[in-house]
């Protein structure tokens, strides 16, 4: 057995942004998985909430950009140096100086290889040993789910570049689907709705200010306007519009479905006793999407299951990542695949 202490690290690497829960104190860092790089020099100026501050706001020779791409890893070397950064700030706000061991986690739907440079990123970035695991089994843990427990849990995460459905039984996923279809698909459905509609360019950031403000699916009598900024296509110039909720949720209604068609799709492979204990159960909806206003609805009136929002779905993953440090030693397999 492992000896667990506040030297070991869960790590929820997610495409939009990365938490670390240390052992023993809990959550130390929130940060954005945003690096702003010199192109020149390929040198790293900023991280985390600083470098997000320079999205579409930098000079020409440096570029702010998030290393991770649809849950996995896009650029392997700023990646590394990332989480190099925010391992380190977790030390700092911890008072330890040792290498940590890490559990990371990882979408189910990724490949072998992508599995791989996601332990070796971590190593090179200060860990003593890497295991990974799967976001939703993560997200089910922490949300309190009984996953250890012969009985099945249903665990919904929609994280930033990835939505992850699984059936979760005995400490294991009994069936799962993932796809790359999450918040960062839902801000570019805003944007080209916004483009095509209004002739109007608008950056992330804003995109996803509409969608966290008034983004929803369906329902949106009681949801007032918002005021967007962008550039105007025609003249080039400054401009700001008024959107009502019911447009952006007309621009985002092809993404929902495709959750709800993937939650759906779960529940059609599932074994019957364990579709009877999610009956029973419910449905946990998990990430940032989970506050996506009226989803939880939906996707009750969809499958006639009850539909619940966990009590911390922005932090789900890295808590169950950092639960999930008690049972370590079950990971050492997954570790060196």
């Amino acid at each position: 057995m492992f000896k667990i202490g506040v030297r070991d690290l869960g790590i929820d690497l997610g495409t939009a942004n990365t938490v670390v829960y240390v052992k023993g104190k809990g959550i130390t860092v929130r940060e954005p998985s945003v690096v702003a790089v010199a192109k020149d020099s390929n040198r790293i100026i900023a991280v985390g909430n600083a470098a997000k501050e320079m999205i579409g706001r930098t000079p020409e020779n440096v570029q702010a950009l998030r290393p991770m791409k649809d849950g996995v890893i896009a650029d392997y070397d700023t990646t590394t140096a990332m989480m190099k950064y925010f391992i380190k700030e977790a030390q700092h706000k911890a008072a330890f100086g040792s290498k940590p061991n890490v559990m990371v986690c990882v979408p189910s739907g990724i490949t072998p290889v992508e599995r791989r440079a996601v332990i070796d990123a971590t190593k090179e970035a200060g860990a003593r040993e890497a295991y990974p695991i799967e976001e939703s089994l993560a997200a089910a843990i922490g949300a309190d789910l009984p996953v250890w427990e012969p009985t099945g849990s249903m665990i919904v995460d929609i994280g930033g570049g990835t939505t992850e459905v699984a059936v979760i039984s005995l400490g294991g996923i009994v069936t799962s689907h993932s796809i790359r279809i999450a918040g960062d698909e839902m801000d570019r459905a805003i944007i080209h709705y916004v483009r095509k509609q209004y002739n109007l360019l608008i950056g992330d950031r804003t995109a996803e200010t509409a969608k966290m403000e008034i983004g929803s699916y369906g329902e949106t009598d009681h949801t007032p306007p918002l005021d967007i900024r962008g550039r105007d296509m025609l003249t080039g110039l400054p401009k700001i519009i008024e959107i009502p909720g019911e447009e952006i949720s007309l621009a985002l209604k092809d993404k929902v479905e495709d959750i709800v068609d993937t939650v759906i799709k779960t529940l059609e492979t599932t074994p019957p006793e364990l579709a009877a204990d999610i009956m029973h159960r419910g449905i946990v909806l998990t990430g940032g999407g989970a506050l996506l206003k009226n989803l939880d609805n939906v996707l009750h009136a969809e499958t006639r299951i009850p539909v619940f929002i966990a009590a911390n779905p922005l932090d789900c993953v890295a808590i169950g990542t950092g639960k999930a440090l008690n049972q370590i030693h079950l990971f050492k397999t997954a570790a060196k695949l």
